[in-house]
């Protein structure tokens, strides 16, 4: 066993003790912190394969973009910051799936390729990644950008509550303020 597999090893057992933490914790923030560790470990581990672009994007868009979107959904929509009762649920049902999903895979994994080994390609470069990208499969892109540009909108739009209401007209003959809607005044 060399170096590189050993690191691999704990940085996969780090990923899963994080990704572990995630699903167990009853802290929502501290959760998508424990995301971050899992998504770094990841990082690492594509570091550790030598997949060094794979590696930068996984910090780039998952630790950079996505976790930190998840926690100004949490801010933004005032979600509880601290401990919350209602994730306390049984693991029981998910161990099960997760542990029925897992050697489901296993086995099949077991069963394709038993004791053969598996040619790897030639390696790519990032030219030729970036061919492909913004040749084949630049809408997709662009669509993920609009969908996730509309969703931090619609998270500001709900998480403040003057937007979206008309604002309060004064009643010329009494005085006082009228709601703008019917149903009377204020």
């Amino acid at each position: 066993m060399t170096g590189a597999d050993v690191l691999l090893l704990a940085l996969g057992a780090v990923a899963v003790g994080a990704g572990v933490l995630v699903v167990t914790t009853k802290h929502l923030v501290r959760a998508g912190l424990y995301l971050v560790v899992c998504l770094g470990a990841l990082a690492g581990d594509f570091l550790v394969l030598s997949a060094e672009l794979v590696a930068w994007v996984q910090v780039l868009i998952y630790v950079g973009a996505v976790v930190v979107l998840l926690l100004f959904a949490v801010m933004l929509t005032r979600a509880p910051i601290g401990a919350s009762d209602d994730l306390d649920r049984p693991g029981w049902p998910a161990a099960l799936i997760g542990g029925g999903a897992g050697l489901g895979l296993t086995a099949l994994l077991v069963d394709a390729y038993r004791w053969s080994t598996v040619t790897l390609p030639s390696a790519g470069t990032a030219e030729r990644l970036g061919e492909q990208i913004f040749q084949s499969w630049v809408l997709p892109f662009e669509v993920l950008s609009v969908l996730l540009l509309s969703a931090l909108v619609g998270a500001i739009v709900l998480s403040r509550p003057d937007i979206g209401r008309a604002a309060p007209q004064r009643d010329r003959a009494a005085g006082d303020l009228v709601d703008s809607e019917p149903g009377g005044r204020r």
